[in-house]
């Protein structure tokens, strides 16, 4: 990316930021021998933290802060979690990058104003589960879709104290694309019971959920 490019991307960031209303945390995990995304990761969160004095970055280490680790359910790195005032489960495994960086501003945006844009009989339906939601979102960077269903995903973890919402950037976690025979993305997994690719509705995808707590 040029110089100009990169100045322009931040004039952007720092625009879509003025309208943050509460304080937004990143916290993300790597390791002291950084792989080469990790490093990447990090750079990012804390050039987006100097963007605005509502975003703050707290940098762990997945091995010495193996408890923090997993007190927050995080298996893999590089991870970032976006929280406000409390853990609400959105969260990104791999480089955020690509058309992906659209998916990060929106979380550090909602999660910030504390509302997710879902119709009422989504919040509606959200409140009956009673069981843990674990959604994962394949995705990878050259993917204009994905943002969809990302941002889907932690418009309901957002709703929810019940539901984890991750997108996974499946390039950088093989063994997790192998393990659920990710050949197109986005690709959805619900509870490692439901799955399907592209991007659904707001309904439908709620459906999906629903089905995967019976």
């Amino acid at each position: 990316m040029n110089h100009s490019k990169v100045n322009t991307t931040r004039s952007q960031v720092k625009n879509a930021f003025e309208g943050l209303k509460n304080d937004v945390k990143l916290i993300v995990f790597t390791q002291e021998f950084e792989c080469n995304r990790c490093k990447e990761n990090r750079e990012l969160m804390e050039e987006l933290s100097n963007l605005s004095d509502k975003v703050s970055v707290e940098i762990l280490d997945f091995a010495s802060d193996e408890e923090k680790a997993k007190h927050h359910g995080v298996d893999k790195i590089p991870a970032t979690l976006v929280q406000g005032t409390k853990n609400h489960g959105v969260r990104f495994y791999g480089l955020p990058g690509g058309y992906e960086f659209q998916s990060l501003i929106h979380a550090i945006k909602m999660v910030s104003l504390g509302e997710p844009s879902l119709s009422k009989e989504t919040k509606t339906k959200l409140k009956t589960l009673s069981n843990p939601v674990h959604i994962q979102v394949f995705v990878t960077l050259t993917c204009p879709y994905c943002p969809s269903a990302v941002q889907m995903a932690h418009q309901m973890a957002m709703e929810s104290d019940l539901i984890r919402g991750d997108m996974v950037h499946s390039e950088e976690f093989p063994h997790l694309t192998n393990k659920y025979k990710v050949f197109a993305v986005p690709k959805v997994v619900i509870n490692e019971e439901i799955e399907f690719e592209g991007t659904l509705p707001e309904p439908k995808f709620l459906e999906h959920i629903m089905q995967a707590t019976k």
